[in-house]
């Protein structure tokens, strides 16, 4: 795992695509801000879990 400090309103890129922003700091919240290409899709971590394991019970029921 790669460990950064940031401030607010500096970024950092992921690969050439994806740039991720520091918008706001509060206490221990940190606002982010996403931007790249329309069709990389970014998700929470828990979200994107969801997803996978809702394909994984539609491929099984094939």
């Amino acid at each position: 795992m790669l460990v950064l400090n940031r401030k607010r309103g500096e970024a950092l890129m992921i690969g050439e695509n994806v740039e991720v922003t520091v918008l706001q700091v509060h206490g221990d919240r940190v606002k982010l801000g996403f931007r790249g290409p329309i069709d990389v899709s970014i998700h929470r971590a828990e979200v994107y879990r969801r997803i996978s394991r809702a394909h994984e019970v539609q491929a099984a029921n094939r």
